[in-house]
């Protein structure tokens, strides 16, 4: 991964390693690049992996009112940043729903479409309770952090592994608080990347798709992405890199 290089476009970042067919790649909430960084790094030797952090998070940052659409079009205007007619596109939970959105509002752009733990089900389903009181824990610190400091949203990652904890804890000091409060309004306010399930029949890329197997990634969205994506191979794994190349083996 010695070979990646920074890329800034219209007040956003991002990385790119490798070369060959682009893939795009989009992290989840309250997190960054970095979050696709350690699974992609098998694909950068052959394909070109480029992983921007969304506006509102990392060094992209961002303190007013964020959409669906605006994230897809934060996609295209990298793709025309970098010269690129088509790339794949993919992401993880919030950035899966970035991806979809992304197909939906700008379908010339997506070569393929990597769906990975997909945590949004369309308007007509909503959040979860589980994911609705997880978003609103999120937004209920992350309105803080102006006033208090990013830290105050360190007991966020409590749950987990302490080694994962301690690495998140140290990317996450770097966060600019302002935009934190902008992502997790965002998040809480349940906005869906799509209205029903039926409007997934209006993509027609090929596209993988890994179920979740949590309350906040139900494995029943990505069974109802694979009833309506005309084209979608679901793949059951924790090792990303090797579905995403069976998909672009396809």
């Amino acid at each position: 991964m010695s070979d990646m290089v920074e890329i800034w476009s219209d007040g956003l970042f991002a990385v790119e390693s490798g070369r060959g067919t682009p893939i795009i790649l989009l992290h989840g909430g309250l997190a960054n690049h970095m979050a696709c960084r350690g699974f992609a790094a098998p694909l950068a030797s052959r394909y070109r992996v480029i992983t921007p952090d969304l506006r509102g998070s990392g060094k992209s940052i961002f303190a007013g009112e964020l959409s669906w659409d605006r994230f897809a079009d934060d996609v295209a205007a990298l793709m025309r940043h970098l010269g690129l007619a088509k790339a794949v596109i993919g992401g993880v939970s919030f950035g899966s729903g970035v991806a979809v959105r992304t197909a939906l509002r700008h379908p010339e752009l997506v070569d393929k479409l990597v769906l990975l733990t997909p945590a949004f089900a369309g308007a007509d389903v909503g959040l979860t309770p589980a994911q609705d009181e997880a978003m609103r824990a999120m937004d209920a610190v992350g309105s803080r952090a102006v006033a208090e400091g990013i830290e105050v949203i360190f007991p966020l990652f409590d749950r987990l592994p302490p080694e994962i904890r301690e690495r998140i804890r140290r990317i996450a000091a770097h966060y600019d608080p302002a935009s934190v409060a902008a992502s997790t309004k965002f998040m809480a306010s349940g906005a869906q990347p799509f209205g029903t399930a039926s409007d997934l029949a209006a993509i027609t890329a090929p596209t993988l798709v890994v179920p979740g197997a949590d309350p906040y990634h139900p494995a029943e969205f990505a069974e109802l992405y694979a009833r309506h994506l005309p084209r979608c191979m679901v793949r059951r794994t924790t090792d990303y890199a090797e579905a995403i190349n069976e998909l672009m083996r396809e």
